[in-house]
């Protein structure tokens, strides 16, 4: 697979799809013909946080697609809840929409939770999963931090929880060291939905996957930032669960390790596709 950029570029557009709870904002770039990615990103967030992966994907010769979240970015806020089923639902619009049988899907955080849902009840529709910073369960004392959140997003809206979610997300020094990223992801965590926002935290509320991953079989890799809080423990136990996973730990990363780390989050997204295809 070996694109040039300017080819990649002339072969991007932004499409309006209908999903089941509204229309579905979606950037499709690179090779037509090319192996199909779908990278879907965290609550708080939109498909920006996917621009260098994407280039670089579509550079290669992938046909990379993109999908914002209800009520994220450019796609229509949800009436009410969402539930996990539900989102990874909307994954499947898209891809009835476009007419692509099987896809290889990226998902992190939010998006790697309804990839697990992906994983479970659509596995004809994946060549391989590549899921990041996502646990498959939402425990009890999860589930009250969630609805503090939602709290405070009804009471003074998603701005409100910017700088916090950012810090967590990259930490103090790289924040104070990267002010024009930590900005960036400001800004979209605050022009985020209301609605957006506390539909997808509900849904994440009732993730309950945990019992039922060992079902998924297809080609699965795990990564995850090494300063992620419990994440790299909850992930080497999702190992254990998914027959033939393969897990990559990055180093110095947080909860978004492509943008704090994206050389080392890059090679394993990489590695994870030569993988799958050199084993079919």
């Amino acid at each position: 697979m070996a694109k040039s950029d300017n080819a990649a570029k002339a072969r991007r557009e932004t499409l309006r799809v209908a999903g089941p709870a509204g229309e579905i904002a979606v950037l499709v770039e690179g090779d037509p013909a090319g192996a199909p990615v779908f990278m879907t990103h965290s609550i708080l967030s939109s498909s920006m946080m996917w621009d260098s992966e994407a280039a670089l994907l579509a550079a290669r010769g992938y046909r990379v697609i993109r999908a914002d979240t209800r009520g994220h970015g450019d796609t229509q806020p949800p009436a009410g809840p969402c539930t996990m089923d539900e989102l990874a639902d909307d994954t499947i619009a898209v891809l009835d929409a476009l007419g692509i049988e099987r896809v290889h899907y990226v998902g992190l955080s939010l998006g790697g939770m309804s990839g697990f849902g992906l994983g479970i009840r659509h596995a004809g529709r994946l060549s391989s999963l590549c899921l990041c910073d996502a646990r498959a369960d939402t425990p009890p004392d999860l589930q009250l931090v969630w609805a503090e959140r939602i709290a405070v997003a009804r009471e003074r809206g998603t701005a409100a929880l910017a700088d916090s979610t950012i810090e967590r997300w990259f930490g103090r020094s790289f924040v104070g060291a990267h002010p024009e990223i930590a900005g960036r992801f400001r800004r979209q965590a605050a022009a985020t939905s209301v609605a957006g926002f506390v539909g997808c935290a509900q849904a994440i509320q009732g993730l309950d996957y945990l019992g039922d991953v060992g079902g998924i079989a297809v080609p699965t890799t795990l990564l995850v930032g090494a300063n992620d809080g419990p994440l790299p423990d909850a992930m080497r136990h999702l190992q254990t669960l998914i027959h033939g996973a393969g897990i990559e730990v990055i180093p110095d990363a947080g909860h978004l390790p492509n943008i704090d780390q994206p050389a080392a989050f890059q090679d394993a997204l990489l590695r994870h596709l030569d993988r799958v295809r050199i084993g079919h």
